[in-house]
C-alpha cells in the first residue's frame, strides 16, 4: 500500500488541496492549519517520506474545478455521485452536518420549514448542500455565492433569508450574532472522503486503505478534538 501511495508525490513533494472554507475540517491560523483535513494529509505525507505542500481553496467547488488542472495530488471532499464521474474517493472518514441559518425573529423552526413558497435560501457555489438543495429544493428558490464565507458575509449584508452551510462553519461566522440563529435540524449528512483527481486512478484503493487505518487506529478521533 506504501509503495503505491509515495507515487502520488513528485519530486518529494505532495501537494494537498485543503478548504478552508470548512470548519468542521479546517482552521487556518495564519500560515497554520489544523482540523482532521490537515492532521490526516501531514499523516499521509510523513508516511510516503514527502512534504506535505497545502493548496489552499476558499470553497469545494473551486477544489473540484481544478480536478483535472494538476494543481492538486490528494484532496478532501464531500461524497458526491456527480462529483465520482471525475474524481476518485475513498471511503468517508468523517460525517459532518450541514443546516440553515436564519434571521433571528424568522418564523423558521425546523430546516423543512425553509423551503417554502417565497423564500429566498443563500448557498456556496458547488458545495454537498449546493447540491443538495438543487436536487430537492421543491418551493423555495436558490440563490448562489462563492464560497461559504462570501455567502455569510452577503446573508448578514440582508440576502436572502437564509444561508446554508456546515453548521460548525455557521457557528462559526454567526454564534455572536444576535439578529441570526441556526437551525437546529439537519439539513443534510455530509460524507467526506479523500480524494484523487482522477477517476479511473487505481490508486485509490490503496489511499482507502490509509483512511481505514487512521479511523481504526483512533488518529481521526484524535485529531478532530485536537
Amino acid at each position: 500500500m506504501q509503495g503505491e501511495l509515495k507515487t502520488l508525490a513528485r519530486d518529494g513533494v505532495l501537494r494537498v488541496a485543503i478548504n478552508t472554507g470548512n470548519r468542521a475540517l479546517v482552521h487556518q491560523y495564519g500560515d497554520q492549519l489544523r482540523g482532521v483535513s490537515p492532521a490526516l494529509a501531514k499523516r499521509l505525507a510523513d508516511e510516503i517520506g514527502a512534504r506535505m505542500e497545502p493548496v489552499i481553496y476558499s470553497g469545494a467547488g473551486k477544489v473540484f474545478d481544478d480536478a483535472h488542472l494538476d494543481k492538486w495530488d490528494v484532496g478532501f471532499l464531500a461524497i458526491d455521485p456527480m462529483r465520482a464521474e471525475k474524481i476518485a474517493f475513498t471511503e468517508p472518514y468523517i460525517v459532518i452536518e450541514a443546516t440553515f441559518a436564519v434571521r433571528s425573529d424568522s418564523a423558521f423552526v425546523d430546516v423543512e420549514d425553509v423551503d417554502a413558497t417565497g423564500v429566498k435560501i443563500l448557498t456556496s457555489t458547488g458545495s454537498a448542500y449546493d447540491m443538495h438543495l438543487t436536487k430537492n429544493l421543491q418551493h423555495a428558490t436558490l440563490e448562489h455565492s462563492g464560497t461559504p464565507p462570501e455567502s455569510f458575509e452577503e446573508f448578514r449584508a440582508g440576502r436572502c433569508d437564509a444561508v446554508a452551510g456546515v453548521r460548525a462553519s455557521l457557528e462559526g461566522a454567526f454564534s455572536t450574532s444576535p439578529d441570526v440563529r441556526i437551525l437546529t435540524g439537519v439539513l443534510t449528512s455530509v460524507r467526506q472522503a479523500m480524494v484523487l483527481p482522477d477517476s479511473t486512478d487505481p490508486r485509490i484503493a490503496a489511499l482507502n486503505g490509509f483512511v481505514a487505518q487512521a479511523i481504526s487506529d483512533g488518529f481521526v478521533k484524535a485529531a478532530q478534538s485536537a
